[in-house]
């Protein structure tokens, strides 16, 4: 774990791998480690359960109330609750490996830190907290660890009924996009893939001033229309996709609002999306796309860390 992560780890030694789910033990971290309980069943690895004491708030308590002891009851709760999930993950799922780990310092640092140490397929958390507030919105703890995150990251709004069966991959044909379609056909091995592409004819406008006649623009939006359905075939081709795997849906126009109509239409249980997008001012943070997906989408949202190597 890199320097300064973490004031307190127990155990001291995490499982390598496996899927990470972080929990405040709310209803909605609930729903989170449910599903990340089927990701790793299905994944067929281990799964470790992880809560984040703030230490910030627990050493003002401490403060406040005087000596050692409230911090030494406050590890011990949070440590007891932590031991119960995970014995009640256990029983619910014997055949899956399940590890308890809980870290004292601050909530996006350390869950990234473990991360980062522990190397997991992905780390699963709930768009809800202790306030029951839908999250995420932009600067809440979840787009903070997406701006952070070296792996995978599935934000959890749904409890898990069942595997996904209805995914949407938003596709720009960045380097991000070939790992996105990796990681949804992982996992959702048995779902409905849709991959969706939002295209514009360049320089419309421009072309509209310089006196390019309404038949000519209809014939480039025909091309790009085109060139973006080849494009989503190809990079399905290049995952060994047959046809039957997937199907392709193309708009024109602005991919955010495209992705969020696309996810309420076809009722989708998951979309997947790459952390940046064809911007290169979008790797400064996340990519905007990425942000209004994470905001409005009402399913799950898995967000790809990965780029395709040169």
């Amino acid at each position: 774990m890199s320097e300064g992560v973490t004031t307190t780890t127990w155990p001291t030694t995490l499982p390598q791998g496996g899927v990470v789910a972080a929990t405040d033990f709310s209803p909605g971290a609930q729903a989170a480690v449910h599903r990340a309980a089927r990701l790793a069943q299905g994944l067929g690895t281990h799964l470790t359960v992880l809560h984040v004491l703030q230490h910030d708030w627990i050493t003002e308590l401490t403060t406040w109330l005087g000596g050692a002891q409230p911090r030494e009851r406050i590890v011990a709760d949070a440590r007891a609750t932590l031991e119960e999930l995970v014995h009640a993950m256990r029983a619910q799922s014997p055949a899956l490996a399940v590890h308890a780990a809980l870290v004292e310092g601050h909530p996006v640092r350390d869950i990234d830190g473990v991360a980062r140490q522990c190397q997991p397929y992905c780390v699963v958390l709930g768009a809800s907290g202790r306030g029951g507030a839908q999250l995420p919105v932009l600067g809440t703890t979840v787009e903070r660890l997406l701006r952070k995150a070296g792996q995978p990251v599935l934000v959890v709004r749904q409890p898990p009924q069942r595997s996904y069966q209805r995914v949407l991959v938003a596709v720009d044909f960045s380097p991000w996009s070939a790992p996105t379609l990796d990681l949804a056909a992982a996992v959702a091995p048995q779902a409905n893939i849709w991959l969706l592409h939002a295209y514009t004819v360049p320089y419309e406008e421009k072309l509209r001033f310089a006196g390019v006649d309404d038949e000519m623009i209809e014939l480039y939006r025909q091309r790009a229309r085109e060139r973006a359905r080849n494009g989503l075939h190809h990079l399905a081709q290049q995952r060994g996709w047959p046809p039957t795997r997937y199907q392709t849906v193309l708009h024109e126009g602005d991919a955010a609002p495209a992705l969020v109509y696309e996810a309420v239409q076809r009722d989708c249980d998951l979309v997947v999306i790459g952390k940046h997008g064809v911007s290169a001012a979008e790797e400064l943070l996340l990519g905007s796309v990425t942000k209004h997906a994470l905001a409005q989408v009402p399913c799950d949202v898995l967000v790809s860390t990965l780029q395709a190597s040169a």
